[in-house]
């Protein structure tokens, strides 16, 4: 039986780029009544219904990455916030910066160059335009894919129905004019994937709080096990983490985990459109200090 955990999650790696707060255990007061995440139409057809939050207004959203193996496609991620403002400009900064994780691998397109970077976003009657700096794109990337991406990614806020593409405040021969979005370019999600194994501990601290498997959404775990090279499981109270996001582990003994342990995750798990995943992957820890 899983209940939720008190605990503060740093913001998750790379690509979901989460900014997740304190969550609640069940059995403990509850301060006030979880509300629903606000989530974007296209957060909700791709990954169905939000998870709910306690820590104040949270947003869900989808970032679209080019696909490595269909021009012109796109594939879908989810992302939390608690700053709405800032959302829109977020989710392109983190487009730009791309996403490499192990299970996505040769999946997700990095089409921008390094060093590429926003120099200005701003919006007016349904349009964005998005100004980057110069030679922004890598030479033979996927253009088309690159700009379904910018476009799907924006167009999903309301009252946005188009994109202007501007390189240093100048148009682009390969995107003039108003840029509308594809639906058809939106690849079907995958069943769920399991990103990575992670501990947490305070900085400076010797020894780790908790260990977090963490999935590419919101999941409901229906099992997991965390155990060493030879199959031993560790002992201790297994939580779902804020967001559903993750399933964290409070280790009994926390001294047995270090930075590089190899670890075996046996899970099986469902997203919220009911897509089934399971798996038994053995993961290279990782020790991030809040």
């Amino acid at each position: 039986m899983f209940t939720i955990s008190r605990l503060l999650l740093f913001s998750m790696i790379l690509p979901l780029s989460l900014h997740i707060g304190a969550c609640r255990k069940q059995d403990a007061p509850q301060a006030a009544k979880p509300a629903k995440v606000s989530a974007t139409k296209a957060y909700e057809k791709y990954f169905g219904p939000a998870p709910t939050t306690d820590k104040g207004t949270c947003f869900a959203f989808v970032i679209y990455f080019p696909s490595a193996k269909e021009t012109g496609k796109v594939v879908s991620f989810p992302f939390f916030t608690f700053d709405e403002a800032s959302m829109k400009k977020v989710a392109v900064e983190r487009l730009i910066g791309g996403m490499e994780v192990p299970a996505y691998k040769g999946e997700i397109l990095q089409p921008f160059a390094a060093g590429a970077h926003l120099l200005e976003l701003t919006q007016q009657e349904g349009l964005v335009k998005i100004n980057l700096s110069k030679d922004f794109l890598k030479t033979g990337t996927d253009k088309e894919g690159t700009l379904n991406a910018l476009v799907m990614t924006l167009t999903q806020f309301e009252g946005i129905k188009g994109v202007r593409l501007l390189s240093e405040g100048k148009d682009l021969d390969f995107a003039k004019g108003t840029l509308l979005p594809v639906a058809s370019s939106v690849l079907d999600p995958s069943p769920p994937r399991l990103l990575s194994v992670t501990a947490v501990k305070d900085k400076g601290a010797k020894e780790v709080e908790e260990v977090s498997a963490y999935f590419d959404r919101p999941v409901e775990i229906k099992e997991l096990t965390i155990a060493d090279k030879d199959g031993k499981a560790f002992p201790g109270e297994v939580f779902h983490s804020v967001f559903d996001m993750a399933a964290v582990l409070k280790p009994k003994d926390p001294s047995l985990f270090k930075a590089g342990l190899p670890v075996k995750v046996r899970w099986k798990v469902v997203d919220k459109l009911g897509r089934m995943a399971d798996g038994d992957e053995e993961h290279s820890l990782e020790v991030k200090e809040h």
